[in-house]
């Protein structure tokens, strides 16, 4: 991040201030400080600032009051209120009143990083700028934590020649991680060959795979090589892998051991140098458990395990990739830069987003297209989206027991009531489960 972008941080606490101010800057933002809100006004008053960090407790005026100035009156200034575990009803009123978010202390520099870069992301995007952080990997773009581990993964998978399995949810961008790991790797040069297996009729599967000699069968009119050979020196992508049937996955086995591959209607084996990255979104070690995937083979492809988050545990990832299709698109429509209104840019931040970025860059390039002025609004929002909109600003009138009650409720039927299932999805163990059951008067039978 560059000094280009200048933040307020308003802590009536000398301790608090100075280490905000320290992270800030060693993170390369221009900071300015204050004591209280009287003095944060003032500092507004003379120079332009990108963020306002506050708190939310202070002698005289409270954080609100300097929240409601703020959005009120600077339209191209971003605030952020910081507070106390037990101030959490005044951080859901802060947001009410124009916050972009809270932190609740104690945070971590990450934590506190993090919050800042959805802030600026957002005042990006209401600015309609379309500057990006960093270039995508390759096309895969991500700044949250689970796709810097992702990034390292990908960079680390790259310099071997083990094969690779990616999962994740539809939409998530396994293609994407299959190419940059082909062209982090020394096999650059060589194809890239995507095979998408759900797409194939089974009884052409061998044929496509490994190719097929003239007249092996009806229709075979010419000899053909399959994606295999095809992929030879380079990478062949199976997505969908678990839709392969047992005959097709015991020569996917057999190639995986030999190195080789025979072609329909010949004898003689010819051996390939491929690497192999393949994709599912379904769990692969639960259907090898229950005998509809091959084990030996899901041992086989799952040598370096690479998951996918989805879209909505990726944070800050939803506004940097909203920046960059709608820059993208854009430029396909020879328009200028789009920008997002307040009401959007929340949408789109509490979103459960169920196609992933698949979904997110759907909707951005609709909006770049049908949108008639400058900026849009909730109104050209698909109306499934709008609806969920009502639903989270509904969230925000819940109380914390209520909304731990719903999600307690939510997590055990989704594991058909196990409470050691869900007690480990929870983060917690069976006796404060069932503690927390009798708290929300929950069935505990």
């Amino acid at each position: 991040m560059t000094e280009e972008h200048s933040i307020l941080v308003v802590d009536d606490s000398p301790g608090t201030l100075a280490v905000l101010e320290r992270n800030l800057r060693a993170a390369g933002y221009t900071i300015h400080s204050a004591t209280n809100v009287d003095e944060a006004l003032e500092i507004l008053d003379a120079i332009n600032v990108d963020l306002v960090i506050t708190d939310v407790k202070m002698p005289r005026r409270s954080g609100l009051d300097l929240v409601r100035e703020v959005r009120d009156n600077l339209h191209g200034t971003e605030i952020m209120v910081i507070t106390g575990f037990p101030d959490v009803d005044g951080a859901v009123t802060s947001l009410k009143h124009g916050a972009t978010d809270y932190l609740t202390k104690p945070f971590t520099d990450q934590e506190l990083e993090a919050a800042v870069e959805r802030a600026l992301s957002k005042l990006a995007l209401r600015r309609g700028t379309a500057e990006t952080r960093t270039a995508p990997l390759h096309g895969l773009l991500g700044e949250s934590a689970g796709m810097r581990r992702v990034h390292a993964q990908i960079r680390r998978a790259a310099q071997t020649n083990a094969t690779v399995l990616v999962s994740g949810e539809s939409g998530t961008g396994k293609e994407l991680v299959a190419r940059a790991i082909h062209y982090e790797s020394s096999r650059a040069a060589a194809p890239f060959v995507p095979v998408n297996c759900g797409a194939i009729p089974q009884d052409l599967f061998e044929s496509e795979l490994f190719g097929h000699v003239k007249g092996s069968f009806t229709g075979a009119n010419e000899t053909r090589a399959g994606f295999f050979l095809t992929a030879d020196g380079g990478t062949i992508f199976l997505d969908e892998i678990a839709e392969t049937n047992p005959a097709t996955q015991v020569k996917l086995l057999r190639v995986l051991q030999d190195k080789q591959v025979a072609m329909v209607g010949s004898s003689k084996p010819r051996t390939v140098d491929v690497r192999i990255v393949a994709a599912t979104n379904k769990n692969l070690q639960q259907l090898a458990a229950s005998g509809s995937f091959r084990e030996d083979l899901y041992f086989r492809i799952n040598v370096i395990p690479i998951e996918l988050p989805p879209l909505r545990e990726r944070g800050p990832d939803v506004l940097a990739l909203t920046r960059h299709f709608a820059a993208k698109y854009a430029d396909e429509v020879g328009r200028g830069p789009l920008a997002f209104s307040d009401r959007v840019l929340e949408l789109f931040q509490t979103y459960a987003w169920p196609g992933n970025v698949r979904e997110l860059e759907n909707v951005v390039q609709r909006l770049v297209v049908m949108a008639d002025g400058p900026e849009v609004d909730a109104a050209d929002l698909p109306v499934l989206m709008r609806s969920s909109f009502g639903s989270a600003e509904a969230e925000l009138n819940r109380s914390l027991v209520q909304v731990e009650a719903s999600h307690i409720r939510k997590v055990l039927a989704s594991v058909s009531g196990n409470k050691s299932k869900a007690a480990q999805i929870l983060g917690i163990d069976r006796k404060t489960l069932r503690a927390k059951l009798r708290q929300h008067a929950l069935p505990d039978d």
